[in-house]
């Protein structure tokens, strides 16, 4: 589920669509959260279905720490990626916002860490980064986990309008977290550990 002061709006003819902010969300906020109404699909679904879904699903799906492909059902599908994203996933199937947000701004997310299945050259932002590989959150857990338990506080602190979506056993772990009793998972919980042997494979 995307967060509720949210739109979809066409960004270029380059990029397409992208989900955009129609009011101020703070950083802290979460922006996105696993729901009951996502599609799971396995590799053996997958490799069933006729090319033309194979080909929706590669572009519109990330993939979990099992490999299997997840399809948002609401326009969470169109956020697109940035090497300097403001939004990042966490190991609690739900994202949150690293930075402020303003009206008019997207949201994005790095597809670094979304288990991409092959390597593309994204847009250049003047970053070091030009290439997302499939097994970034190998190499930049430990960046992005910096950036998200920088906010991880203000999680509590903070009106959630999608906190319905969470489940008690894991809003609990939110709060010890916050709250300094629990360590944070790293995000390469995340991880799908194939992708490394893939990615060889195809070298």
């Amino acid at each position: 589920m995307i967060f509720p002061k949210t739109e979809l709006r066409f960004i270029s003819k380059q990029i397409g669509y992208g989900v955009v902010a129609t009011e101020f969300i703070p950083k802290g906020t979460i922006t996105w959260a696993l729901d009951a109404l996502d599609r799971e699909f396995t590799p053996q679904e997958v490799s069933k279905m006729d090319p033309k879904y194979q080909k929706i699903l590669d572009f519109y799906t990330y993939r979990n720490n099992r490999g299997n492909f997840v399809f948002c059902w609401d326009f969470g599908r169109y956020v697109n990626h940035s090497f300097n994203a403001n939004c990042i996933s966490t190991a609690y199937d739900f994202e949150v916002a690293i930075r402020d947000i303003h009206p008019g701004e997207q949201l994005t997310d790095d597809y670094g860490y979304l288990n991409i299945t092959e390597p593309f050259e994204a847009e250049d932002e003047g970053t070091e980064r030009k290439i997302v590989y499939p097994d970034d959150l190998v190499r930049y857990h430990k960046e992005w986990d910096e950036k998200v338990k920088a906010v991880f506080p203000l999680i509590t602190e903070l009106n959630q309008p999608l906190r319905t979506y969470i489940s008690e056993e894991v809003w609990q772990k939110v709060e010890k977290i916050a709250s300094g009793k629990e360590k944070m998972l790293s995000i390469l919980s995340c991880y799908f550990e194939e992708n490394k042997l893939e990615l060889n494979k195809s070298k």
